[in-house]
């Protein structure tokens, strides 16, 4: 390390400074569902997922490799502040959608940074477009499609093997189950994503000379971006959290045991292939796909839709501000301090909004304000009534179409003898009941 100069060694700290937003940014990944059914405590659950953040930071460097040697051409002239610009991109992107609690890629918002960064730097020979296409454009497709349909499988196959049991005498069981596998989403969050930041900073070390081309992250490397992932996880990212757990859906114990498993083996079984996906985009799938299996649960395709544009344009948007940087940055010395300053406002500003309306582990759980329902909504709702003995969720329901409420059979009026007042407003002891009154619905 005595050969890291001055702006490499900005770059490494940039890289965990990303590291850390990732951190935070994707923390309701693992925990989101965990928390809004009350199986774990939020300040429990974060503690857990980032201890297995660490973890799995340890567990493969195939993802890592990726980012260094496969996206990026080493030898098409990178300087170390055309990542650095990459970074800064990125790091913008990730603050503005945590703001807006929009759950978008970290992994997109680098890739991007890095893309347009490059473009700006050295040209379209400076990525290699064939890795950015396979190993990013399709599973950024594939992944959460792939994703939701598994945990809908899943989650309709739980139903469907307990429907015979006693809600209370299977909570528990779910409890247990949603528990181990949020734990498995986060040593899954921390082999795939802690390794992006590797990537980048083997990347760093390589194009100024430090490492060999095509070397593997040194353990210092590995055990930075380890640390630097898990306390933005310790954190939390609770807007993200928020719409995770109560803006998508509605979350019972089974979908959320669900959700969190199919989410867990498509983010290893991508690690193991080297596919740098969207943890966020698989695991916001698989909330969706858990949300159309419950009978009776319905999507917010309005909150779904804000998502999806988010993915959307999180690659162009990171890449566009990484442009800008990289070109700042190319002027020189004055430049790169000119990015920084500029870099520290922005998110400075972001997190000053941040606090007019502050979420955090204490009113995490709070539900979204209601919508209207939709006609994806109403007409799943018409092929997939809810399970006898369930109510319809009323988050969506429009207020004019409320039915209106009969008497209750515990009502201070009893078959048609009104209940007996005194000399004030105040009723006293209803008549006794003569016979229950019979209510048609």
């Amino acid at each position: 390390m005595e050969h890291i100069t001055l702006l490499i060694g900005i770059v490494i700290v940039t890289a965990l400074v990303f590291d850390f937003t990732n951190g935070f940014h994707d923390t309701a990944n693992a925990m989101a569902t965990t928390i809004s059914t009350g199986a774990l405590r939020p300040k429990t659950a974060v503690a857990m997922s980032a201890g297995l953040n660490l973890v799995g930071a340890f567990l493969s460097v195939e993802v890592a490799k990726t980012i260094s040697g496969g996206i990026i051409d080493e030898s098409a002239g990178i300087r170390p502040e055309v990542i650095f610009a990459g970074l800064v991109g990125a790091i913008v992107w990730n603050l503005l959608t945590w703001l807006a609690g929009l759950p978008s890629s970290s992994s997109h918002a680098l890739f991007g940074g890095l893309i347009g960064a490059t473009l700006v730097s050295v040209g379209t020979n400076g990525v290699h477009g064939d890795a950015v296409v396979m190993k990013v454009l399709i599973p950024a497709v594939a992944a959460p499609v792939v994703a939701g349909l598994a945990a809908m499988a899943a989650t309709r196959l739980t139903y469907r093997l307990t429907r015979n049991r006693d809600e209370a005498d299977t909570a528990k069981g779910y409890r247990a189950g949603q528990i181990a596998s949020a734990a498995l989403v986060s040593l899954a969050h921390g082999t795939n994503d802690a390794q992006k930041t590797m990537g980048v900073i083997t990347l760093a070390l390589i194009t100024g000379g430090v490492v060999a081309p095509h070397a593997d992250p040194p353990l210092w490397v590995i055990a930075s971006a380890g640390l630097a992932i898990a306390l933005g996880t310790y954190l939390g990212g609770w807007r993200i959290i928020r719409t995770m757990g109560k803006g998508i859906t509605d979350i019972q114990p089974p979908q959320g045991f669900a959700a969190q498993t199919g989410a867990a083996a498509t983010i290893l079984a991508s690690s193991h292939l080297g596919f740098a996906l969207s943890t966020t985009q698989v695991c916001s799938g698989s909330v969706m796909g858990s949300g159309l299996g419950r009978k009776g649960g319905v999507v917010r395709w309005s909150t779904a839709g804000r998502m999806v544009l988010a993915w959307g344009l999180t690659l162009p948007a990171a890449g566009l501000v990484a442009a800008g940087a990289a070109f700042l940055a190319g002027q020189g010395t004055w430049g790169v301090a000119a990015v920084a300053v500029l870099a520290l406002g922005i998110c400075g500003a972001i997190w000053a909004a941040s606090r007019r309306k502050p979420i955090d582990h204490s009113n995490v759980n709070e539900g979204p304000a209601a919508e209207p329902v939709g006609v994806v909504t109403a007409a799943l709702r018409t092929v997939s009534p809810p399970p006898a003995g369930q109510p319809a969720p009323a988050a969506d329901a429009p207020v004019a179409d409320a039915p209106v409420t009969a008497p209750a059979a515990d009502a201070p009026e009893t078959a048609g003898i009104p209940a007996q007042t005194s000399g004030t407003d105040t009723p006293t002891t209803p008549a006794p009941r003569l016979k229950a009154a019979t209510v048609s619905r």
